[in-house]
């Protein structure tokens, strides 16, 4: 079974930009959040698969912490897809080693579902090293997540 494009394209703006999904349940719909809020962006060096969480192979470089986008026009959604709208830029590697090969994006509310949920996760278009010096840093549209 498969969605239709029509509503993966719903579910990804509802859960990236933060909008309304009509006539779900009645003609009201899914509503948006009374605030856009923010989704957390992680690195990981290797695939954390679809049971893992925002820790599973995270990266751990010196200097290493995820990253808040906000949940809005941060985000672009087409053709069953969603990329960063603008660069995602993380902090700069003090120490340490990694080789990213995938990211993933996250809620954190604090409570219930904790600091490590994960919503999605893609593979980067090709690993990234990471050494003393470097910025890991993304350009708009590089961080893809299909849903299909």
């Amino acid at each position: 079974m498969s969605f239709s494009d029509y509503y993966e394209n719903a579910v990804l703006a509802h859960l990236f930009q933060n909008l309304a999904i009509i006539n779900i349940g009645d003609v009201t719909g899914l509503d948006k959040s009374t605030t856009d809020g923010a989704l957390w962006v992680a690195l990981h060096t290797a695939s954390p698969s679809e049971a893992g969480d925002q820790t599973t192979s995270e990266a751990a470089y010196t200097g290493y912490a995820r990253v808040s986008v906000a949940r809005s026009a941060s985000w672009t959604v087409a053709a069953n897809q969603v990329t960063n709208a603008a660069a995602v830029q993380f902090p700069t590697s003090t120490g340490g080693t990694a080789t990213v090969t995938h990211f993933s994006v996250g809620v954190d509310d604090g409570a219930t579902l904790g600091v490590n949920t994960m919503i999605a996760f893609g593979a980067l278009a090709s690993p990234l090293t990471i050494v003393s010096g470097v910025q890991p840093q993304f350009a708009a549209g590089a961080l893809v997540i299909t849903l299909d």
